[in-house]
């Protein structure tokens, strides 16, 4: 079982620690249901870490836009074990999407300081 909680934005929220190559770093990211990828980072985290290029990649926006990110691969300790996983660098508040949510049940309660869930299925 991993916790988190709710901002003051009415956000779900979750800390992680991300992985690169020799460094790691604790990150904050918003649990985006939207998003389809693992996690998005900016640009100054994914070189403090050091992670890995791998592509490039582009996405339909909600506003109808299309963006073009890099993506990169790194690793973040979920559930207590080592994921390997794919980053997009995105300028943007880090966002925890759908791909690292599979297998797994989401409860939010929906208050500033409530709390965030997320337990294996």
């Amino acid at each position: 079982m991993m916790q988190g909680s709710v901002n003051r934005h009415r956000e779900a929220t979750l800390r992680l620690v991300v992985r690169g190559q020799g460094a790691e770093q604790e990150i904050e990211a918003v649990i985006d249901t939207g998003f389809d990828g693992y996690l998005t980072l900016p640009a100054g985290v994914i070189a403090a870490l050091g992670l890995r290029w791998r592509s490039r990649g582009g996405a339909l926006l909600a506003d109808g836009s299309g963006s073009i990110f890099e993506i990169y691969e790194g690793t973040v300790i979920w559930d207590g074990a080592l994921r390997r996983i794919l980053v997009h660098g995105v300028e943007t508040t880090p966002l925890l999407g759908m791909g690292l949510l599979e297998g797994y049940a989401l409860r939010i309660e929906v208050r500033h300081g409530g709390r965030v869930v997320i337990d294996a299925l």
